[in-house]
């Protein structure tokens, strides 16, 4: 094998003058490092199990490696079968191997184009559902119109246990980590009412003539595990228009059948593009504020349109608040404004001109309302 290797060698004992790298009917082949040796490379291969969104580096978001198989003939030269595709976790559903066109590559700096005898392809879906029994990140919600903060609901990745009431970490007993420690097998997260490794928050922030100013925070509470290349995916109807994220990377991707528009941010390297996990003194956490451009023919800060349809964390759909939870404007005010200084003079000339005899101060009472609408003042 070249660009991977198959995790268990198996029984080798027949071969006696060249031992096979593996020699399992069914194996089980995995990604080699970013550091593997040379001569154990391939083109597109060694990226650790973990290759990168198309839309964020099309140069890393494939992985690919080479097997070859002894003791074939055209007689018995068949496709794989039960392909399974297990990274980076549970969660894939692959369909039937098919046989397509051969597949062409080029050596000789490209010169040399070579064909490929058979090719086979399957298509496989990801579903976070068959991933995770529980989501594993949550969103919460906050305007500058309104004091109220719309928190993640309660038990968005599982309730807390009675017993963990008074500590500060807790274990998801539901989710696994593909990794040797038993105790690291399940995320150990910090203590929350939302239980969710991951929060994201969208807070709108102001509101100018032409734009709008939104701040978004991701917030990591796993203690034990750090996020690497991540990206947060947001449908909202204001990213139809120019936007501008000022410590994020983003990209406006393509919407189909919706009206809203999908933006996409991940890290800049080197500066943010590593989510740090929790320790008991603090959060790890990234944020970004984001300036977006108004189409003044469907800007509207009423009924909740401010705020974010769907958000997805590393392509996890995140659980949203209940919409009748959102932050909303006020319908109108209820302030009392006093009366004005010169409204108060007149009053005061008017009771000075009667007779002396007759005249008397009498409590007098004014006050306006203001009241929102289209024909107040």
């Amino acid at each position: 094998m070249s660009g991977a290797f198959a995790t268990t060698q198996g029984d080798c004992s027949q071969f006696k003058s060249q031992t096979p790298h593996s020699c399992k009917r069914s194996p089980v082949i995995a990604d080699l490092m970013p550091d593997a040796p040379p001569e154990s490379r391939t083109d597109g291969c060694c990226h650790g199990g973990l290759i990168a969104s198309w839309a964020v580096n099309p140069s890393k978001s494939f992985s690919s490696f080479e097997m070859k198989v002894g003791n074939l003939s055209d007689s018995n030269l068949k496709g794989p079968v039960n392909l399974t595709l297990l990274a980076p976790g549970p969660g894939y559903t692959c369909g039937l191997v098919e046989e397509t066109d051969p597949s062409v590559s080029y050596d000789i700096g490209g010169r040399r184009q070579v064909q490929a005898y058979k090719t086979w392809k399957s298509t496989c879906t990801y579903s976070s559902f068959i991933a995770n029994r529980a989501p594993t990140c949550c969103v919460s919600l906050s305007t500058f119109y309104n004091p109220k903060v719309t928190p993640c609901p309660d038990c968005s990745c599982g309730c807390r246990e009675e017993t963990d009431q008074n500590t500060l970490s807790c274990i998801r007993e539901d989710s696994f980590s593909p990794q040797s420690d038993p105790l690291a097998s399940h995320d150990i997260v910090r203590c929350t009412d939302h239980m969710c490794p991951v929060r994201v928050h969208w807070h709108v922030m102001k509101n100018y003539l032409t734009h709008w100013r939104v701040k978004l925070t991701i917030s990591n509470y796993n203690y034990n595990r750090k996020y690497f290349n991540w990206n947060v995916l947001v449908q909202h109807p204001g990213f139809s228009q120019t936007s501008t994220a000022y410590s994020f990377n983003s990209t406006m991707l393509p919407s189909y059948d919706f009206s809203d528009g999908v933006a996409l941010f991940w890290g800049i390297e080197y500066y943010n593009d590593e989510l740090l996990n929790s320790d008991e003194y603090q959060i790890g956490s990234v944020s970004t504020e984001i300036l977006l451009k108004k189409d003044l023919h469907s800007f509207t800060l009423a009924s909740g349109w401010a705020l974010p349809r769907r958000i997805y964390f590393n392509g996890e759909n995140c659980q949203m608040p209940l919409p009748d939870t959102f932050p909303r404007l006020p319908n109108h005010s209820t302030n009392q404004k006093p009366a004005h200084p010169l409204f108060l003079l007149l009053i005061y000339l008017i009771f000075k001109t009667q007779s002396p005899n007759v005249w008397f101060w009498q409590p007098l009472e004014v006050s306006f309302q203001a009241e929102t609408g289209p024909n107040s003042l």
